[in-house]
Formats: C-alpha cells, structure tokens, sequence
C-alpha cells in the first residue's frame, strides 16, 4: 500500500444513499462521522429520498454535526427520479470530492476506512475503484441470516479475489467501496436503466480502460436482512439488474478490441451468472417427468428376457454431472472463515445443503427475475429494509415499519411447487411395486435426494414468507 503524507491526502466525499431508514440513520451518521480523515479534506453527503419520519431523524442529527464543525450536507431531492442511481448522480454533480466513498443505510464502516483504501489510488492512474470485503454483524441472528453470509463469504473470498487477482472484469458490490470521480464520469455517470447501478458502471469503466482493486483484508460490517420477504426483495433486485446489465452490456463486451478472448469468455459468464435461475427451475420441474421416464424406459429393463429399451447410456453420461456437487461443495468449503477443523467441518454439514436447499427454493422467485430483466420489463427500485438487527441475536424486526405488507402471490406458486416436489418423494414408492403386462419394473431412487432437497427449500421459503408477513 503506498504511503501518503498527511498533508497529502486528497478530498473525499462520502454519498449515504438512502430512502426511509428510520432505524439505521443514526447509526450509519455516527459511523461516518467519526471517520478518522482530516475534516478539511472530507464532505459528507446524505442523499436522501425519503418521505416518513427517518428524514426528521436525519436532519436533527445532521444539524448537531454540522455545529461539531463536521461537513455534511442534508441533500434532498424533489422526486426519487433514478432511484439510488438517481441520487448518486445528483450528490455527485455538487460534490467536491476526487474520490466518493458510498456507503448503504445497513453498513457501520470502521473509523480508518479511507486511511485504508484511498492509498490505494495511488497504485497506478487508472485505478478507477478500490472495493473492501462485507462482514456481517447479525449474522448468527438465525438460520436466514446465516444461510445469506454462508453464500455471500464464497462472493467476497473466492470469486472477488479469483477475479482480481486474474485481472478478470470485476464488479463494484454498491457499497463499501471507493471511486475515482474522473472514473465515473469517464464511463458515462451513474444511469438508472437497470436496477443494479452498481454492475453496470462497474463493467462501462473496465470497458473504458479503468482498472479496480479489490482489498479482502479490509472488512466492512453490515447488516443481512433477517426477514424471509426483504431477503426475496433484495434477491429479486439484484437477480434482474444482473440479467439487464447482460441485455445491455454482453454485447460490448464480446465487441470490445481490447479485451482478450479469456477475459471475453470470463466477462461473458460474469453478466450471465444469474441465468443459472432459469436452469435450475427447468431442471427442477423436468426431474419428476424424468423420474416417470426413468421408470417406464429404463435401459435395463427386460421382459420375457428381451431387452426392450438401451437408455441406460443417456442416464449414465447424465449421472457424470453429479461430480459437480463436489466441485461446489470444495468452492465454499475453501471460502469459509478459519476455525479448528472439526468445528469448520460440523457447520459446513449443515449449512451446505441447506444453503443448497434455500437456493433451489428461491429458483421460481429469482427466475422470474431474470426472465424480467432479460425481455426488458421496467420495474422500480425496491430497496431492502433494515431494521438494525446486530451481533447475535439483539433486535427485532417483529414489530417495525417496511415489512411487506402482504403475501405475494408468487409465494403461492412456491406453494404449489413444494407439493409438486413433495410427491416426488411419494412416487418412487407407487412406483416401485407397480406392474404393467405382468412385469414388475425396478424404480430408480436416486432422484430423491434432488427432490428432498427441493422439498426442504421451497418448504423453507414458502413458511416464512408467509410467517414472516403475518408476524405482527
């Protein structure tokens, strides 16, 4: 990290975007404020677009910094045009800042976080973004919160790092993180034609040349959504934005001259990671037709010692994907935190296929996401709420404001896929005894596992979606 005498350091500002966060306003303010950087070279901005009391909130305690000398500005827009995208742009025109840090309300950044990260600027000219890692301060709050930084620690240590160190395109996370201002308005500004503001400028400024660094020793806390609907709300978002910045940014990143053909090939599975939705939802409802299939036309089935039916290779080539389970199982298993062997071993266990379970459960919600994102259907920004859940299991969000309001009815239609699965763990029993033309067929088990899985996932969705829009 280069080393920048004190007299040196440049002017940053630090843009809070936020909309109605009554709970979290305060504690995000207080983190902020108390950022160890010279007070003549810091500004802060609160963008908010907020229409309930969290603006009151904010400007009572804005005011009392502003008396403790501190530079901050209560920045109000007069509409939420552009969503956060919107905000950034605007704090962004008036700021006075070579670098902006941005925060989201759910963060409480350390007080040596741009003692940290600007040095970093100074590694090279284009170095347009230095992104920290997320720590998560609820995440032992419950097996949702644990489950969201299960996957979310495999993002921050194995592919953000891979990423990087291979000089892959990576991705700006929206927070925690820092940019060169030149950098953003280089790549064309913050724009709002799709819901992940932050993927889009990340891949139109490596397109222009700008270069990022990601720095996994430097933690930044936040907080994970401990409600099964703000969870769907924050997957659905970045679920679509991703399939948008794919319909707007694959094809001038296959066009791009400068970019070599890996890269190209990383950059392409990159944007399209979250397709992946859509292939598991097929999977999912081809498995019972296939569990039929298996059943009635398996290869080794014989009748009057005639061999009627040679699927058996189709099934065994199929049987050869399986081997991915591994591979997936190593991915997170390399990307969990240290701890003594047996303890690792004991939680990963559990948290493995369950996190694989909820996943699959998710798969109809975040496919039709993708399939928004994908045709161009607009939607708006659907922000995640925070309820200012910490460490352990302190807080509530039982009895707060920005819970969903009522059941979806997609959740209905989780609904009727977890009976769908769950009959698949019934079938493969009818089945089995079964006879046709006086023949009695041998049914293959092996799709159970698959559809428990399945079973236990949209189970775990569909109960506390609904739960946890009853809960009062």
């Amino acid at each position: 990290m280069p080393v920048i005498a004190e007299d040196d350091l440049p002017y940053v500002t630090v843009q809070l975007p936020v909309f109605n966060e009554m709970y979290v306003i305060e504690r995000l303010i207080n983190a902020v404020c108390e950022f160890d950087y010279p007070k003549n070279r810091l500004e802060i901005q609160v963008l908010d677009d907020g229409n309930d009391e969290s603006v009151e909130i904010a400007a009572k305690l804005i005011a009392e910094k502003q008396k403790l000398g501190i530079d901050i500005q209560h920045i109000r827009r007069t509409d939420r045009q552009g969503f956060k995208a919107g905000a950034l742009s605007y704090g962004l025109d008036i700021s006075k800042g070579e670098f902006t840090a941005i925060f989201d309300a759910d963060f409480v950044p350390r007080k040596d976080f741009l003692r940290q990260t600007i040095p970093f600027f100074y590694a090279g000219e284009k170095i347009a973004v230095v992104q920290t890692r997320w720590e998560h301060l609820n995440e032992d709050y419950s097996l949702l919160t644990r489950l969201q930084a299960f996957g979310l620690d495999a993002h921050f240590t194995v592919e953000q790092i891979g990423r990087n160190y291979s000089s892959h395109y990576i991705n700006f996370n929206g927070t925690a993180g820092v940019w060169r201002k030149e950098a953003i308005y280089d790549a064309g500004g913050w724009q709002s034609d799709t819901i992940t503001e932050d993927l889009d400028l990340s891949y139109r400024a490596q397109l222009c040349g700008w270069n990022f660094i990601y720095l996994p020793a430097i933690g930044s806390p936040s907080e994970l959504p401990a409600e099964m609907n703000a969870l769907k709300a924050q997957q659905f978002r970045w679920t679509k934005g991703a399939a948008e910045c794919t319909r707007k940014n694959l094809g001038k990143v296959l066009r791009a001259k400068d970019m070599g053909f890996a890269h190209k090939v990383h950059a392409s599975f990159h944007l399209m990671n979250s397709v992946v939705f859509l292939s598991i939802l097929g999977t999912s409802i081809l498995s019972m037709p296939m569990l039929f299939i298996k059943h009635y036309f398996d290869g080794w089935h014989y009748f009057n010692g005639e061999l009627l039916n040679d699927y058996s290779v189709y099934f065994a080539v199929a049987s050869a994907f399986l081997v991915s389970f591994f591979i997936l199982g190593f991915f997170y298993w390399v990307s969990r935190p240290p701890m003594p062997f047996f303890q690792k071993f004991g939680r990963f266990v559990i948290d493995f296929p369950l996190f694989l379970a909820v996943s699959m459960g998710l798969s109809l919600h975040n496919a039709v996401a993708v399939i928004e994102g994908l045709t161009g259907k607009k939607s708006a920004f659907v922000r995640t709420p925070k309820f200012a859940i910490s460490t352990g299991k302190k807080g509530t969000w039982t009895d707060k404001k920005y819970r969903a309001p009522k059941i979806s009815p997609l959740t209905i239609l989780e609904f009727i896929m977890l009976l769908y699965f769950a009959s698949g763990l019934v079938w493969p029993f009818i089945l089995r005894f079964s006879e046709k033309d006086g023949a009695t067929r041998l049914t293959d088990f092996g799709l159970m596992p698959f559809h428990l899985m399945l079973t236990i996932g949209y189970f775990y969705v569909t109960y506390y979606s609904v739960k946890h829009a009853r809960t009062n």
